[in-house]
């Protein structure tokens, strides 16, 4: 009989009351509420919505819109940050071409960027809807979202807009290269100035599994009590200005080692026959090329990383990882490294402003000597 245990009378009360639920009954503004499935409080205690003791109300429903490059979308995860700062029982939804890099357990929401994503959005409203990309498609995207407060890029008369005025200077200095050049605010500045917020030192989040890490406790036993320096050697195909050279890489690697350090090289499937080559020429350990996920892990392994600008700068950004960044093509003010990191440039100064091609004879990333780079790593160790 259930009245004579006082958990079984509890649990039967409780499915009687579901039973007897109808649609006016149930809280479709509950943090936890999923539309069509049990809710995680219904599955792990059998509550339901009426006498829901895990019942949490939204108060903003969130959208941000960006979609790419993914070492960008890393970047922007502080806004995560501040708005459940703000308003920490808001729902957040990211729409984004590289969803593996977004926190799950942070983040309430994240879609792919497709068409039964956009669907979605279309047909969902929003307290506040931002999109900080520049491309059409997004900008068409936050024009026919409905939502209270819309910050960003949106799409008028056949082209790009202001969602606010505050989006104004972040527009100009991608237009022009004398704007960009004389720009002094990082990129945590300004998308927060185009937010209408104030970045107050917010930290990178990442979807980061530290169970992967054990798959790696190989390289951390190889190691031993030195410090792991991970020599990032690639920057994607396309701005092929940044490259550092080969023989650059592997006297770099050469120097780390005479300092005491372990030394690996690390990278993605673009460079694994270039680090193979390498690791074999120097001896210096490279652990191959892995998915997003297990590069995450394995990067976490290193005290310090050296890159050049690429997703592995914002990866051992949110890492809160030591960083010697090389960089040539990019006004070096964008880059907000959260005080653990150094930027090196050519001494001679670099004409090939956000270029993809060189415009020198003798390449200014040559300028750039493995003894600087050396250094570098000593000073922030």
């Amino acid at each position: 009989m259930p009245d004579r245990n006082p958990c079984l009378a509890l649990l039967f009360q409780k499915h009687i009351q579901a039973i007897m639920m109808n649609i006016e009954d149930l809280k479709f503004n509950c943090k936890y509420f999923k539309g069509y499935i049990p809710c995680l409080p219904n599955k792990q205690k059998g509550e339901i919505c009426d006498t829901c003791r895990s019942y949490i109300p939204v108060d903003k429903r969130i959208l941000i819109i960006k979609l790419g490059a993914t070492g960008d979308v890393i970047r922007t995860t502080p806004l995560v940050v501040k708005y459940k700062t703000l308003y920490p029982n808001c729902h957040i939804t990211w729409l984004t071409h590289s969803p593996a890099v977004l926190p799950p357990d942070k983040i309430d929401e994240i879609l792919k960027y497709d068409f039964t994503s956009v669907f979605n959005i279309r047909h969902n409203t929003y307290d506040i809807a931002i999109n900080l990309d520049k491309e059409q498609e997004a900008c068409l995207l936050l024009k026919e979202v409905e939502a209270c407060e819309k910050y960003g890029y949106t799409w008028e008369d056949n082209h790009i807009a202001l969602a606010t005025p505050a989006a104004e200077a972040k527009l100009m200095t991608g237009l022009f290269d004398q704007v960009s050049r004389e720009n002094k605010k990082h990129y945590l500045e300004e998308i927060f100035e185009i937010c209408h917020l104030t970045f107050n030192d917010e930290p990178y989040l990442l979807n980061y599994d530290p169970e992967l890490v054990h798959r790696f406790d190989y390289i951390r036993e190889l190691a031993g009590t030195k410090k792991i320096v991970g020599l990032n050697t690639g920057c994607g195909a396309r701005w092929k200005t940044r490259l550092w050279t080969k023989a650059n890489w592997m006297e770099l690697s050469r120097l780390l080692e005479k300092q005491g350090y372990f030394v690996m090289f690390i990278g993605g499937e673009a460079e694994d026959a270039l680090n193979q080559e390498m690791a074999q020429e120097t001896k210096i350990f490279y652990p191959g090329h892995f998915s997003l996920e297990e590069f995450i892990a394995l990067s976490s392994l290193c005290t310090i990383v050296v890159t050049q600008v690429s997703m592995m700068m914002h990866i051992a950004t949110a890492l809160e990882k030591k960083l010697v960044l090389i960089n040539n093509i990019f006004n070096s003010h964008e880059f907000y490294m959260y005080h653990r990191g150094i930027i090196i440039e050519p001494p001679s100064g670099c004409d090939c402003y956000y270029g993809i091609t060189c415009k020198r004879a003798h390449r200014c990333m040559e300028d750039i000597t493995p003894e600087m780079l050396a250094e570098a790593v000593r000073k922030e160790d």
